[in-house]
């Protein structure tokens, strides 16, 4: 390897981990892999990951928030030593990056977070990547972080944020930001398809792609998503959050930052996973006693 190539460890092989390790590799780097799944990972445990990294060892963590983080970091913390670097890239939340950081910096080992977006795209397209930790840290990572951002973007796609813990908080807001344009894009697929004059939805937004300022990646994946089942037939209306929009959601409250776009957008996930939810049921009879307006019983 020459000296902008570089050789780290990466903990957690999932769909963003094993993409990111494969466009590492793809640039030069070396990359040795461990995930509980042995069919992909290229060693036994962690300890035998920490083992072949030459010192001072680089880790990038890519595994679920939380408690599978905070077991990855106390185990890390146990087998690396004074001098070493570890990379937090999953979702975690920004308060937990400062802890972890605290509880390495206890045997003199390094922390960064890093916020990255792409997601299974990444791999072919590069990823955006929001960083926190000190100067001194970041620039020792820049060969990792060139790799993984998009070719010829050199001078975007990568922030130094600030400080441990502002990367991810980026990478929350951006999240949250995420939230409520996929919201917007939905209640007009709905609308449009509301209506019936309109016989084109997908032409529709296919047309918005170029030139106008409603244009996005997100509406490239939503004319993809129509391709081949343009009335969503195939898909329930259920859908999840990972946790972001919620701790945005909590950063406005805390901070006194109005944020009703992206507070409706979290609200309208969780009345998706109710079937027939008792806030509309309650609404439907208050109607009917001050109004006298029909109701529907169920199975109409």
């Amino acid at each position: 390897m020459n000296e902008n190539t570089m050789h780290i460890g990466m903990i957690g092989l999932g769909k963003m981990g094993a993409n990111m390790r494969a466009r590492l590799i793809n640039a030069g780097h070396q990359v040795t892999g461990y995930d509980r799944n042995p069919e992909v990972s290229d060693v036994a445990n962690v300890a035998e990951l920490v083992e072949k990294l030459p010192q001072p060892r680089i880790v990038w963590i890519m595994v679920p928030s939380g408690a599978p983080t905070d077991s990855v970091v106390a185990e890390l913390k146990g087998v690396l030593s004074e001098g070493d670097l570890v990379i937090d890239g999953g979702n975690t939340r920004f308060s937990d990056d400062e802890r972890h950081s605290a509880e390495l910096s206890e045997k003199g080992i390094r922390f960064v977070d890093c916020g990255v977006s792409g997601g299974v795209w990444g791999l072919q397209n590069g990823y955006g990547l929001m960083a926190g930790g000190n100067d001194a840290d970041i620039a020792e990572l820049m060969p990792v972080f060139d790799a993984l951002r998009p070719e010829g973007e050199r001078s975007r796609s990568f922030v130094h944020v600030g400080d441990v813990g502002a990367g991810h908080y980026a990478k929350m807001v951006h999240n949250g930001i995420e939230y409520g344009m996929m919201q917007a894009y939905a209640e007009g697929y709905e609308l449009l398809s509301a209506k019936s004059s309109i016989k084109d939805v997908r032409g529709t937004f296919a047309a918005w792609q170029e030139g106008t300022v409603v244009r996005s990646w997100l509406l490239d994946l939503l004319v993809e998503a129509l391709k081949d089942d343009p009335e969503l037939k195939d898909i329930a209306g259920y859908v999840e959050d990972s946790g972001e929009g919620r701790w945005t959601v909590e950063e406005a409250i805390a901070n006194a930052v109005p944020a009703p776009v992206i507070t409706a957008a979290l609200f309208q996930r969780f009345a998706s996973r109710q079937d027939d939810s008792p806030a509309n049921k309650m609404v439907a009879a208050l109607r009917q006693q001050f109004g006298g307006h029909a109701v529907k019983r169920p199975g109409e």
